[in-house]
This record gives C-alpha cells, structure tokens and sequence, in this order.
C-alpha cells in the first residue's frame, strides 16, 4: 500500500505524478469527495492534497507553498492532518509554511471573500478538494497531508473569466474562458496578471513534486505502516 494524490486540476496532476504515486484529478468538493472513497477503496493508505490554492494571508505571495497543519470549514470544524506526514513533508520542502487550510465548496473570487475566510477560519489559503479529502480520510481511518502552492494572492480577486475557464474533469475550457473576454474585454488585464501568478505556483509545485521521495507515505522505513490508523500515529 502507498499513499496516493487528489488534484483538482489536469494540469496539477501531470505535475503530481512526477512524485512516481498515483494521482486522481477532480474538479471540487463533490466530486474530490468521490474520488478520494475510491482511492482509499483501492488501497491507497492516505491521500495527499495537492495543487494550487487561493490565498487569504497577506503575506503569501503567489508560488508560496502551504502545508496544512489542519483543514477547517466555515463551520468550524477542523480535520487535523498527519503529523508525521507534515514531519516528513517539511523536511524536503523547508521553505514551506505550515498554516490551517480552509476547504471551500466555492471559490473564493474576490478580495472580501478571502478576507471574510481569514477572518472566520484563521486560515492561510484555501482550496476546494483539501476538505473532502480529511472527510473521507477521516471517515477510513486513514492519514492525509496538503501541499498546496498559492496561485491568487490575499489582495487580489479572480477574475470571472477565470472561473468560467474548467470543466467538471479538471481540464482548461477555453471556449468559456473567451466567451467571458468577448463580452467584457477587460478582463484581458486580470486574465494575464493571473495567468503570470499561476505559473510561478505551478513552477513551486512541479519543484515540491519532484522533491518528494515516492517511498516517503508508503510501507517501508521512511512511511507510514499502511495497518496503523491515522488516531494509533498522531
């Protein structure tokens, strides 16, 4: 048994599999909360949150990597992540910060969005897969980290063009995306500021992705053992 990775994006999981783990890609919480049974049905012994995140601290700057210390909702409940996971995660990846992580079911597009997820959560970036998978990790028994990479910025919102631009398997629809800039051309500007912060999170997560050991979550002497449960190791 290793562990396995759930990206939200196509993109994400191309870089996700340099780790040599598997990947599964879906788009949401809905639908990453399926993936994420699958995954643990087939044997995975945890899943790791991986991709891109939107963030809510005002000192992350776009390609800042985040490893969750816990995932929060808006509700407040809070889904601790594996501590000796987070343990061996830091240690290849020093220069990542350990905060909370809010799952959202929604994007958070704009600037009041992000601020009013801060202050609710205390969180420092947000996504919309990490949450259903602590829930299904949770629901098995089994561990989980996040590493994500932050994309937009605390200061800065999406644009709708943007939000227009995935279809329900994770890959880019250009069609909406054009649509969106046909009928409101101003959005070009928004449009090339993000596509310019999106590259240097992705370039952070292809770099974290080839620096993790694809041995370091499963059996073996620098994994967890697979029959040990995530309460028997925190």
């Amino acid at each position: 048994m290793v562990a396995a990775i759930l990206t939200g994006m196509a993109l994400e999981a191309r870089l996700a599999r340099r780790s040599g783990m598997p990947v599964a890609c879906a788009t949401g919480d809905a639908a990453a909360a399926t993936a994420a049974h699958r995954l643990l049905e087939d044997g995975a012994c945890g899943i790791i949150s991986f991709g891109i995140a939107g963030g809510l601290a005002p000192d992350l700057r776009p390609g800042s990597l985040v490893l969750a210390t816990a995932v929060v909702d808006e509700d407040g409940a809070a889904f601790e992540a594996c501590r000796p996971w987070l343990d061996r995660l830091h240690n290849v990846l020093p220069q990542a910060h350990s905060a909370l992580v809010c799952g959202a079911r929604m994007p958070a597009a704009t600037v009041g969005d992000k601020a009013r997820l801060r202050a609710l959560t205390g969180a420092a970036a947000v996504d919309l897969e990490s949450l259903a998978v602590a829930r299904a990790c949770q629901a098995w028994g089994r561990p989980f980290a996040v590493l994500r990479a932050v994309a937009d910025p605390a200061w800065r919102a999406l644009p709708t063009a943007a939000l227009a631009g995935l279809d329900g398997e994770g890959r880019m629809a250009p069609g909406a995306v054009l649509a969106r800039i046909a009928a409101d051309p101003r959005q070009l500007v928004a449009l090339g500021r993000l596509a310019w912060d999106l590259g240097r999170a992705l370039a952070a997560l292809r770099k974290a992705a080839g620096a993790i050991p694809a041995d370091l979550f499963g059996g073996g002497p620098l994994g967890l053992d697979p029959a040990q449960r995530v309460r028997d190791v925190a």
